[in-house]
């Protein structure tokens, strides 16, 4: 079972939610619980007004499906760890579908380190080459999501069958750390866990995942708190910063908006800008 669930606007702000704009998660089957967060799928029918998709960044990284796309080649992509927020404004006719992969097992799924995908979207034959062409026609061909999530799945295990023996000890042993101890560590206490240097960690984390140990553990801590937000909204957020480590409380809201782009007050407030 994992211990680290990651949460995206839609889930947290239901004052996102309208009639023409429909956000919804799925749970993988017991098998790939331990690598896939969750399948999601976004909806979008244009009106006359536009929506503001948010996105934060969760320690994953994607693969998305563009189910109107008019192109095989281009109608899935990956996308790499984020850093911070972004917002997308959906203006036209939109339905997405996407594989939420937990990064610390991301590569016993795809050919190349995910840190190429940084800032990139990335197309899925880029990544698995010609065949994926026929999954991407199989995808697009669907009628319901929960045909999608089988496909899907039938291709995820075959992956996972061929490349167990790929697993990486250290960068595995090292997200564990993270989420055992809520993105609460210190580099330097990761080192003497793991018995590697804090320079040798940095660069491996670097070259594998694209961002520093630091920058995960950041985003570690964001999204546990943002879960125990969630769960108990009754609670104050000057508890809460303290809990996880924000002893500063400007330093608190200046993250959380680098992260979230709302300050902290504004959270489950639907905010236009």
């Amino acid at each position: 079972m994992r211990l680290f669930h990651p949460l995206q606007p839609p889930t947290l702000q239901h004052g996102l939610v309208n009639s023409n704009y429909r956000y919804r998660e799925y749970f993988p089957s017991k098998s790939l619980e331990s690598y896939i967060a969750c399948y999601w799928t976004v909806e979008f029918n244009a009106s006359h007004i536009d929506q503001l998709h948010r996105i934060i960044p969760d320690g994953c990284v994607d693969i998305i499906f563009d189910l109107k796309s008019p192109s095989l080649s281009k109608g899935a992509f990956a996308t790499g760890l984020m850093t911070q927020f972004e917002v997308m404004n959906l203006s036209q006719n939109c339905s997405l579908f996407g594989i939420r992969f937990f990064i610390d097992t991301a590569h016993l799924f795809f050919t190349y380190p995910v840190s190429e995908f940084i800032g990139n979207q990335v197309f899925l034959e880029d990544i698995w080459g010609n065949d994926s062409a026929y999954l991407v026609e199989d995808i697009l061909s669907s009628s319901r999501t929960s045909e999608i999530i089988e496909k899907i799945e039938s291709t995820l295990l075959k992956f996972l069958l061929l490349n167990e023996a790929k697993k990486d000890d250290l960068l595995e042993t090292s997200m564990q750390y993270m989420f055992f101890h809520k993105g609460m560590v210190s580099i330097r206490s990761l080192s003497e866990e793991l018995s590697f240097s804090e320079r040798h960690i940095r660069r491996r984390f670097q070259k594998e995942f694209g961002v520093s140990p630091k920058e995960l553990v950041n985003i570690i801590r964001f999204q546990n708190l943002l879960q125990e937000l969630y769960l108990k909204p009754q609670l104050h957020l000057s508890e809460l910063s303290l809990k996880y480590g924000y002893y500063d409380q400007p330093h608190f809201i200046k993250s959380f908006k680098h992260l979230y782009g709302l300050s902290p007050s504004k959270l489950f407030t639907y905010d236009s800008n």
